[in-house]
């Protein structure tokens, strides 16, 4: 296998997970009398441009079929961050009615709703037609396409180039990384600007997230090697914030190399920060094998115990990264038996592999358990919030990343 950026033969082992099925592959209940197709999961490391990947990529259109059941307007704090993204882009870049804002990977239209709101024309870009189906309900226009350099110099003959692309949690879930980039390329004006969010993987060593490791994810990223990637299809990064979402993610803002944007003092910043991680070094990639099975063994143990004492405990939000842990550590319905999820699209279905039931709010109110288990962690405030009257029969809550918690 060779690296999917620069075609370096892969042989460093980053993390290796076993198996396990796709993790937003849902199970109806016709479907739990069927057999469950499950892939390899293990990452490599790049020896030279440092790209975290995994070691099997899957149809690209089979992990993102028409009923994918994540929709990213179901949490609060979400769509409060891509309000909050609006407001500076527009006032940032100057955009108006003349301007043209693109989404790739646009989901519910959780994001664009809030650019149509103020009168700037936009697209969303989203190969799901059951989220691409629910934006249009929202009156944004939405194209069920995937994204690459064919699509993008398809739509600038026909609608003419952009003025913002913003490609939130995307950029780790395209297996042709060079095609992708690529067509950023084409698709954007000559003074537009570019933004792409994903994890930093800085940020994921540090805070032992492997459980944001999935089939989905077919990269994971340092800023060191997104820039590197951006700079071989014309593109520079001109500014970087680091955000808390995700457990911690970066916010690119990048535009062709012969354009006016400014580079800003934060992209040498966090250069140097990573170079003073080690992050360019192999041994900072060598380790963290022990650091993930020592999340799962810690939260295996904590569920054991528990149902050694004979207490309730519960799950809450049907998570990627959920599935992730649960599948890793061998988990199921005798350990955790439902799991709570707010999004309809979810509720009434088994967890993949798990197949532990996904069921409604009102289970929680109706069994008392003693533990809640958040899979989801980086909503852990705003779900600890939400279910704050679980303390009023002596419920607590629980977090298994980056270890194991009880609140």
């Amino acid at each position: 296998m060779k690296c999917r950026y620069c075609t370096t033969p892969l042989h460093d082992v980053f993390l290796d997970l076993g198996s396990a099925p796709p993790s937003n592959a849902f199970l109806t209940a016709n479907a739990l009398n069927a057999p469950e197709p499950w892939f390899p999961l293990k990452l490599f490391t790049c020896g030279s441009c440092r790209l975290v990947q995994v070691d099997e990529v899957q149809s690209h259109a089979a992990l993102f079929a028409p009923d994918y059941v994540y929709h990213s307007s179901f949490s609060r704090s979400w769509l409060a961050h891509a309000e909050r993204f609006v407001e500076q882009a527009t006032v940032r870049l100057n955009l108006g009615r003349d301007s043209l804002v693109m989404e790739i990977a646009s989901n519910d239209g959780y994001l664009l709703q809030y650019v149509a709101a103020r009168g700037i024309p936009c697209v969303g870009i989203e190969p799901t037609s059951g989220t691409a189906k629910v934006a249009r309900e929202k009156g944004i226009e939405t194209l069920e396409r995937f994204f690459g350099r064919d699509f993008a110099a398809e739509f600038v003959r026909d609608r003419g180039a952009t003025d913002l692309i913003v490609a939130n949690n995307v950029l780790a879930h395209v297996p042709d990384i060079n095609d992708f980039v690529a067509g950023l390329a084409t698709a954007l004006a000559p003074e537009g600007a570019i933004t792409v969010e994903f994890p930093h993987l800085m940020e994921l060593v540090a805070k032992r997230q492997f459980d944001t490791v999935y089939h989905e994810h077919f990269s994971y990223f340092s800023f060191h090697t997104v820039k590197q990637i951006f700079a071989t299809h014309g593109l520079t990064i001109w500014d970087v914030e680091q955000l808390p979402t995700h457990g911690g993610s970066l916010r690119l803002w990048a535009a062709h190399a012969h354009s006016h944007h400014v580079e800003t003092p934060a992209v040498a910043d966090l250069l140097r920060s990573e170079t003073e991680a080690g992050m360019l070094d192999s041994a900072y990639y060598q380790h963290f094998q022990a650091q993930a099975d020592a999340v799962k063994n810690d939260c295996l143990t904590f569920l054991l115990e528990q149902r050694r004492a004979g207490r309730k405990i519960a799950g809450y939000g049907a998570a990627a990264k959920g599935n992730t842990l649960l599948n890793y550590a061998g988990v199921r319905p005798d350990l955790l038996p439902y799991v709570v999820d707010a999004s309809p699209h979810k509720q009434g279905h088994w967890l993949p592999g798990s197949r532990i039931p996904v069921v409604t709010e009102s289970r929680l109110r109706e069994d008392r358990p003693d533990f809640v288990l958040i899979l989801p962690w980086n909503l852990s405030e705003e779900i600890t919030a939400q279910l704050d009257y679980i303390r009023e029969w002596g419920g607590r809550f629980v977090l298994a990343v980056p270890q194991l918690a009880v609140l």
